[in-house]
């Protein structure tokens, strides 16, 4: 039997599997005719439309803030990135990484479409625990563990250790979040209409956490007033609200995670410190911003987007963890 893990996320899908590692991770979005419905193109293929489509097109995410939307077009796709990796009809196996206190009904979602795609069995663990695999640290029932997972849709905090999850939550705060923001802050600044990929660019390359940071790049768009294109180019400055508006809001919750802790579980963060994960966290300062702010050494590890997807391969390969940590 086939064992893979599985990030189907709001932005991204990444596919681990077992004796090969990662071997997947796109888009997850689908371009479609919107009249008839029909799917024409999946994964990169589709972002790449992503406002080119057209009056008789659309580029559809059918997972949004960790939740599936569309259980059909989620399936055909998965079933896609499925063939796209296997290439054959095999019996699979998969683990499915979800947001911390993922509800019955969400898995029941995930479940269907899984089914649907053909994989034959089903396990689900949530972020924090394989956050905390992805960083490779030990998980035991006597030394809890904080890790935060930022993804594009949802933002997952959790205490934890092999016992069970101390405290924790999923917030409806991620990179597509700050990506929105610098969209509308970009506007109001320059007068400058950018589209999505461009915000998620300028987020990625010139955004950060360090304050007077010079880095800039130049972007194009549309102005507001004339409709004619039009470049300017942007900084780290100007993108430095947008970005921190949210972390700010992240570590706010989990300041009031820390809060609800037992004084023993408490002295033991104090100790270990936080576990960062998520592609957010590779925005320049972010780990020395939370470590700050939370007075607690922050973790990253070598790939902050990679980790949980890592953490999901570590899980599938080992069936005593891997009954540990799953949801029922």
């Amino acid at each position: 039997m086939l064992k893979l893990a599985i990030d189907f996320g709001t932005s991204a899908t990444k596919i681990y599997k077992l004796g090969s590692g990662i071997v997947l991770a796109e888009p997850t979005c689908v371009s479609v005719a919107r009249e008839t419905g029909e799917i024409r193109a999946f994964g990169s293929d589709a972002k790449r439309l992503l406002g080119k489509t057209g009056e008789f097109g659309d580029v559809l995410f059918p997972v949004y803030e960790g939740e599936i939307v569309n259980e059909g077009q989620a399936a055909a796709l998965l079933e896609y990135f499925l063939k796209k990796i296997v290439g054959r009809s095999i019996s699979i196996e998969a683990l499915f990484c979800v947001p911390c206190g993922c509800s019955e009904a969400s898995r029941e979602k995930y479940y269907r479409v899984a089914k649907s795609a053909g994989v034959s069995r089903v396990y689900f663990a949530e972020t924090p625990y394989l956050a905390a695999l992805g960083h490779d640290v030990p998980l035991s029932e006597s030394n809890p563990v904080f890790a935060i997972d930022i993804g594009a849709g949802k933002t997952s905090l959790a205490t934890f250790s092999l016992e069970g999850i101390i405290a924790g939550l999923t917030m409806s705060v991620g990179g597509n979040n700050m990506d929105i923001h610098i969209i509308d802050h970009i506007a109001e600044t320059y007068n400058l209409k950018i589209g999505s990929l461009t915000a998620e660019k300028l987020k990625n390359t010139v955004g950060s956490l360090i304050e007077h940071d010079n880095q800039s790049m130049l972007v194009n768009g549309r102005d507001i007033s004339t409709g004619r294109p039009r470049s300017v180019t942007v900084s780290s400055e100007d993108v430095l609200f947008p970005i921190r508006v949210y972390v700010d809001k992240i570590i706010e919750y989990a300041e009031v995670l820390l809060r609800k802790l037992p004084a023993e579980v408490s002295a033991a963060m104090c100790k270990n410190g936080i576990f960062l994960t998520g592609g957010v966290c590779n925005i320049a300062g972010f780990s020395d911003y939370v470590a700050e702010r939370l007075q607690m050494e922050a973790h990253l590890p070598a790939d902050a987007q990679m980790a949980v997807i890592l953490g999901g391969g570590r899980a599938i390969g080992n069936r005593t963890l891997r009954d540990r940590i799953c949801m029922e």
